[in-house]
């Protein structure tokens, strides 16, 4: 997908904002931090990119969504009604997404890295959970978490419930919620910059931009390649924009 880049507009990357988490008091405060983002990169946003876990829990019932994030949902309604495209790659949080972005917000939603190009410039983007070289507790989790079948038993559970237990879930399991894998492991042992180092052996991309670790970085791959992760919501506050010509990674005051 080609994506055009117009004078004086930039390309926004954003993820990792775990709304409804880890109390209600906090989330509230995330939240208003990123509505302040959100209503700043709309006046020169060729296109918003939201590299999943917006959300600490999300579970689309056949008539029912989560209770709550109405003000962000209002807001992306708005810029998308706009004509400021926005895309959506879901997280481990987020994964159970299923028409309701793209049926309310009209923003389509992604399940695995896509390729697109940004002005002349090549990208692979995803939100980056299971890729790369270990991390198998969590790739079998998710398997069990993508499986139709586990899919359907759960949604036979009242959303009351089934909210209730999957943001236990979320919050206290430390193989989903990331909290023993916060610290920088060193370019060799990241496991998504050793991702992209396989990719770059099978196509060139200038650059690789992933969520998921929570922690703002940008390391140089080579054939002049470039992997940024954007951090965070809930401790870093950082984002990418990209002009055309520079990636770089933004710190939200």
């Amino acid at each position: 997908m080609n994506i055009k880049i117009p004078k004086g507009k930039k390309v926004y990357f954003s993820s990792d904002n775990h709304l409804g988490a880890p109390t209600t008091e906090i989330s509230k405060l995330k939240e208003a931090k990123f509505l302040r983002w959100l209503n700043e990169v709309k006046t020169d946003a060729a296109a918003i990119f939201l590299l999943g876990d917006l959300f600490d829990f999300w579970f689309e019932y056949k008539t029912v969504v989560p209770k709550g994030f109405v003000r962000v949902l209002g807001k992306l309604a708005e810029i998308s009604d706009a004509g400021i495209p926005i895309y959506f790659f879901v997280g481990n949080h987020d994964l159970w997404m299923n028409g309701y972005f793209e049926e309310e917000l009209n923003i389509p939603v992604y399940h695995q890295p896509k390729e697109f190009i940004l002005g002349d410039r090549s990208f692979f983007i995803g939100h980056g959970d299971g890729l790369g070289p270990g991390d198998k507790g969590f790739k079998r989790m998710k398997k069990v978490f993508t499986n139709p079948i586990a899919k359907w038993f759960f949604g036979w559970l009242h959303p009351d419930i089934g909210v209730r237990l999957a943001s236990s879930l979320s919050r206290g399991n430390k193989l989903i919620s990331g909290d023993d894998d916060v610290q920088f492991l060193g370019e060799e042992n990241e496991w998504l910059v050793q991702y992209c180092k396989r990719k770059l052996t099978q196509k060139h991309r200038d650059h690789f931009v992933f969520g998921h670790r929570h922690l703002p970085m940008q390391i140089k791959l080579p054939d002049n390649s470039l992997y940024t992760n954007l951090g965070d919501w809930c401790d870093h506050f950082t984002y990418a924009t990209f002009d055309g010509l520079q990636m770089k990674l933004v710190h939200f005051k």
